[in-house]
């Protein structure tokens, strides 16, 4: 353990800075022939979009270093052998990764803060007070104190927007605000060479969209699939003695360990087709910590989700499994009709598939670590009881059941659980206690599925564990037998037929005035 220590890389974990990166000899997969071609591309202005702790930042720090020319970072990098020139520009970056939860006071405050840090280099100028009048002023000086044009850096631009979508009153306040702030942008177009924005969502109420028409939304571009994330080939390569270090500390082998990782925090696709990429931040904090755990959920869900959730009425079992028109990617966020293109763009659900006889894109969660994580967050509003954590641990005590191969103690557990929580409205209706069940299934990391089509009918639940398949029937005020007779009568069992795990058929039978399990089946 100490021979592995001792040669164990550092991990950029939370680091953000491409200078404190290099220089402090943390492990970088190289990303700057992305940063060379859009610097040098056809396009002066460009958007892109990823989800959070995806690399945004450590993307636009990269960027301010190479239009800073601080050739001396790069050495050794794949962009030391395309660029010659090394031109440098005066660069203005404004990271809006901390303006979360923020009111208009606190918004002011800090364009203020990033406004006066570049008014000490530059100057500023009579009668500057507002922020756009600062910035505008801001780029005509340094172009005219440097002799050349201004490269204009935006690092989460819809920080302050994203966290207030449902809040009627706010949105519009602080969206006025930035679209204040960067309405000078179209005027100053002679004095810019370069403006690179990053965000998650697209708000179409900003200047940035409405009034910058050549702006080009990289995105979805295949060109760009790799440039934030870890494609499978820098994990089996660049990568490959972490994968074997931290094989070594599981005590699995490098296969296996490569599984584990793919199921965990691989799958996201940003076009199609495309490589697989890997969530950066949870691969990075695994090889650090030597443990696969859910480290990008465990930084938190955002409340905007959970709300957006809830607005559009999206029930657990409906939130992968879509299929969404290329045109409806592209929709402002403020204008949503459906919560799909949110949903992709933080990174919930991402492109599986795509089919070009109807222009769509098929979505789905992307991995294990997503799936238990959305489930978690959404289990609170199932069980609408005071202390969650003493939920979450009974609900776990489920999982080791499963593991054990007790159905009958794991349902048994769930009724006296379920007769624990307080009386909540719309429990009444079989629906309720699907959904209830498809998220502790899921959170706990079982493979269960709702609404499952066969032949003669829909199925109310599969679940698979290591080794069994289960079909169960869920009923409402009626007997055990009749939902066992259900999949019976339906032959929902045959669709299954030629699965290596046993099938065993469960019927529960659920009371609306006890609001849980009375009586349940099981038949293997």
């Amino acid at each position: 353990m100490e021979n592995i220590q001792a040669t164990r890389r550092r991990y950029p974990v939370g680091i953000q800075d491409f200078s404190k990166l290099i220089k402090g000899g943390y492990t970088y997969i190289d990303k700057t022939e992305y940063i060379y071609n859009i610097a040098n591309g056809n396009a002066n202005y460009v958007f892109l979009s990823r989800p959070r702790r995806f690399g945004k930042s450590l993307l636009s720090s990269t960027l301010r270093e190479y239009f800073a020319g601080n050739k001396e970072l790069f050495k050794g990098l794949k962009i030391e052998q395309l660029e010659k020139d090394w031109e440098q520009h005066p660069v203005l970056h404004f990271d809006f990764s901390e303006a979360k939860h923020v009111d208009e006071e606190a918004l002011n405050e800090m364009l203020d803060i990033q406004l006066i840090d570049y008014e000490t280099l530059y100057g500023n100028g009579k009668g500057e007070t507002r922020p756009n009048s600062r910035l505008r002023g801001l780029i005509r000086r340094a172009y005219k104190q440097t002799g050349k044009q201004v490269v204009i850096i935006i690092d989460e631009y819809d920080a302050p927007l994203l966290d207030v979508m449902h809040e009627d009153e706010l949105l519009p306040k602080l969206r006025q605000i930035m679209r204040n702030f960067f309405s000078p942008l179209k005027a100053c177009d002679r004095y810019l060479r370069f403006v690179f924005i990053t965000g998650i969502s697209k708000f179409s109420q900003l200047s940035i969209f409405s009034e910058i028409n050549n702006l080009d939304n990289i995105s979805m571009s295949r060109d760009y699939a790799g440039i934030c994330g870890i494609s499978r080939k820098e994990l089996a390569t660049v990568l490959c003695p972490d994968v074997e270090q931290l094989a070594e500390r599981l005590g699995k082998t490098y296969e296996e360990t490569m599984d584990l990782l793919t199921m965990r925090y691989d799958g996201y696709h940003f076009t199609w087709p495309s490589d697989d990429i890997f969530n950066p931040f949870s691969l990075m904090t695994a090889f650090h910590k030597g443990e696969i755990k859910p480290f990008w959920f465990q930084t938190g869900t955002p409340t905007y989700l959970i709300e957006m959730l809830r607005r559009f009425d999206v029930v657990p079992s409906k939130i992968g499994g879509v299929d969404l028109a290329c045109n409806e990617f592209d929709a402002p966020t403020e204008r949503l009709t459906a919560i799909a293109p949110l949903l992709y763009q933080s990174g919930y659900i991402t492109i599986k598939g795509y089919d070009p006889e109807i222009d769509a894109y098929r979505l789905d969660i992307p991995n294990k670590e997503v799936r238990e994580g959305l489930m978690e967050s959404l289990f609170p509003h199932y069980i609408s009881t005071g202390n969650e954590q003493d939920g979450r641990a009974e609900v776990r005590l489920l999982s080791r059941d499963l593991r054990n191969d007790d159905i009958e103690a794991a349902l048994s557990r769930l009724q006296r659980y379920l007769k624990t929580l307080p009386f909540t409205d719309n429990t009444h209706y079989e629906g309720h206690y699907q959904q209830l069940l498809y998220v502790i299934f899921n959170m706990l990391g079982w493979d269960a599925d709702i609404e499952v089509h066969s032949l003669k009918g829909r199925m109310d639940m599969v679940l698979r564990t290591r080794r069994y398949l289960y079909i169960i029937e869920l009923k409402m005020n009626k007997d055990a037998e009749k939902a066992l007779e259900q999949i019976n009568l339906k032959d929902y069992a045959d669709r299954y037929a030629n699965s290596p795990l046993p099938r065993v058929k469960v019927g529960i039978s659920f009371d609306i005035e006890e609001r849980t399990i009375t009586d349940w089946i099981i038949e293997k």
